[in-house]
């Protein structure tokens, strides 16, 4: 089944849509970044974007060149999704949700509304991120050189999901299958299958059994 795109949409030279995909109203897919002159990004040529098999690009979303997206992948209202971006099969970018470059995110993962991730994050499998997530990558917010080298988004590992509000802090890796309660400030590592809540986050319980993703 060839692909879909609306007379509206539009789809750069050399983007690659596979079966199925669907590129709708005003959508645009494989455009090129544009950077400030202080930018930090990498600016070397980007490769065509791929779209997996039966990813709908739905109305008003972005799609930078350099990117890849797997099968089946969901990219809500509006929502942007930035250069050097690898996103897995069966994953859900919410309305008005923006992904930063060179940011990884695996299969199954779900980002709900107007969330942010931003540049140099790592999202594993199954991760659930609720409406309004904010997440950083710079410590020294662009103010000394000490942040060259050492700029990074958060990991989030298998499973765990981040509640409502919650803000993640540069370079934190949150557990596999935690859970960080909503409006938490998370300063620091999280264990795995612990509850962390407040401002800033601290171990409140562990995750129930049932709610682990075996169990599930």
């Amino acid at each position: 089944m060839a692909a879909e795109i609306h007379p509206s949409a539009i789809v750069y030279p050399g983007t690659v849509l596979g079966e199925g995909v669907k590129v709708l109203e005003n959508a645009v897919v494989g455009k090129q970044p544009t950077l400030s002159p202080r930018s930090t990004a990498k600016r070397e040529p980007l490769p065509p974007t791929v779209i997996g098999d039966g990813t709908i690009v739905s109305t008003g979303a972005i799609v930078f060149a350099g990117t890849a997206i797997g099968a089946r992948v969901v990219l809500g209202d509006q929502s942007c999704v930035r250069e050097r971006v690898t996103i897995g099969d069966d994953v859900v970018v919410g309305r008005g949700s923006l992904v930063e470059n060179d940011t990884t995110i695996g299969a199954m993962t779900k980002i709900q509304a107007e969330a942010y991730i931003t540049a140099y994050s790592t999202l594993e499998d199954h991760v659930f991120i609720a409406p309004c997530v904010v997440t950083t990558n710079d410590n020294w917010m662009g103010r000394t050189e000490k942040r060259f080298g050492n700029i990074k988004g958060p990991t989030i590992r298998r499973g765990a999901r981040v509640g409502g509000g919650a803000i993640l802090c540069p370079g934190i890796e949150i557990g596999e299958e935690a859970f960080v309660g909503a409006g938490a400030v998370v300063t620091k590592d999280v264990p795995e299958r612990v509850v962390v809540v407040g401002s800033p986050a601290r171990v409140l319980r562990e995750v129930p059994e049932d709610e682990l993703l075996e169990n599930a």
